[in-house]
């Protein structure tokens, strides 16, 4: 029998988990809620009751799960009352605008005895997917760094996400993603330290991008970005191994990787580039390199609710874990405060 799921926020992401959950084997959405009484719900099944509060949501002892799909700011709330009602919970991200939030929610899931998760659902994006398998089989040869950015020119939504108090802004938006994937490419590694440097280019009270370099205990790095003002886009990924470069232009995966096949620092001839001459960068225009076009991933982000129906029946492990978020939420308070503060934030022990 499918797990039956109460969803709370009927916009944009909502309307994406009724599509998508459509399609579950372990998991089916019976409920919804949404503080906007005017919401028009004739787009959705007549099969989904429609609850005029949230206490009478999460009243309805056939909600084993509750979604929610709200502003930022309220993830907390309604995740602590839902667990309280003995519901099991998904939250959309970011879960929480701080560590200490979050670590709430987790001590009062422990309490209830109720399974919570967060909905990192960038996790499936081909384009990581790729990097990954390319970086596990070795193609780059070892990781040095890794860039990844987003890039748009439209500004930040006229909605919530333009509002501090609702935890709006690029690095809570889009930085929760990046620095989430970013963690599972340098496997066993240890953050030693963080610059951030947040961008306010469009006068609003919250953040339109980011630049951010993470540095690991092995010296490896991690270069993160994300701007609305850019009307020609850099590659979204860009990662140099130690025998090989990949290059993933955009979501629709168009890009390539080379390999090194013969000697890296093979002598060259001297070509003129601009007012000079210069060896160090003189092209490969030998049969020292092969190119290669960028291997096909599979992925289906509907794995990651029945994963969750299958945590709460213990058949399986989660694919989120708490561990991860908290390392999440802990790196991205340590990003506001680097901006502020304008400094480098250490960690003495790793994190």
């Amino acid at each position: 029998m499918k797990k039956r799921v109460g969803l709370v926020g009927f916009g944009g992401m909502g309307k994406q988990h009724i599509k998508r959950i459509k399609e579950s084997q372990y998991v089916e959405i019976t409920g919804v809620f949404d503080s906007d009484s005017a919401k028009d719900y004739s787009t959705i099944s007549s099969t989904i009751k429609k609850y005029p509060s949230l206490t009478d949501l999460l009243a309805e002892p056939t909600i084993d799960i509750i979604l929610i799909a709200t502003p930022n700011d309220t993830h907390k709330t309604i995740a602590i009352q839902a667990l309280q009602a003995g519901k099991h919970v998904i939250s959309e991200k970011p879960v929480t605008l701080n560590t200490q939030d979050l670590e709430e929610i987790l001590a009062s899931a422990e309490k209830c005895g109720r399974k919570f998760t967060v909905h990192q659902n960038r996790r499936w994006d081909e384009n990581f997917l790729i990097t990954k398998k390319l970086l596990e089989e070795k193609k780059l040869g070892e990781l040095l760094y890794v860039e990844n950015r987003v890039q748009g020119s439209r500004g930040i939504p006229k909605d919530w996400r333009r509002e501090k108090a609702q935890g709006g802004g690029m690095l809570l938006d889009w930085g929760v993603h990046l620095i989430d994937r970013i963690l599972f490419l340098f496997p066993n590694q240890k953050i030693v330290h963080l610059h951030a440097t947040l961008n306010y280019f469009l006068g609003h009270e919250v953040d339109d991008g980011f630049k951010i370099e993470l540095v690991f205990d092995t010296s490896k790095k991690a270069y993160l970005e994300v701007g609305t003002t850019n009307f020609i886009e850099l590659p979204e990924w860009y990662t140099v191994g130690s025998i090989g470069t990949a290059v993933i232009e955009d979501f629709e995966l168009n890009g390539n990787y080379v390999t090194l096949t013969g000697e890296l620092a093979k002598e060259a001839v001297p070509v003129e580039t601009g007012a000079g001459l210069t060896k160090t960068m003189a092209p490969r225009n030998d049969d020292s390199i092969e190119t290669f076009p960028l291997p096909y991933v599979k992925s289906n982000v509907v794995e990651f609710y029945d994963n969750f129906a299958l945590t709460i029946d213990g058949k399986a492990e989660p694919f989120i874990k708490a561990e991860e978020l908290l390392r999440l939420t802990t790196i991205i308070d340590a990003c506001f405060e680097s901006s502020k503060k304008n400094e480098i934030i250490h960690f003495p022990n790793g994190l």
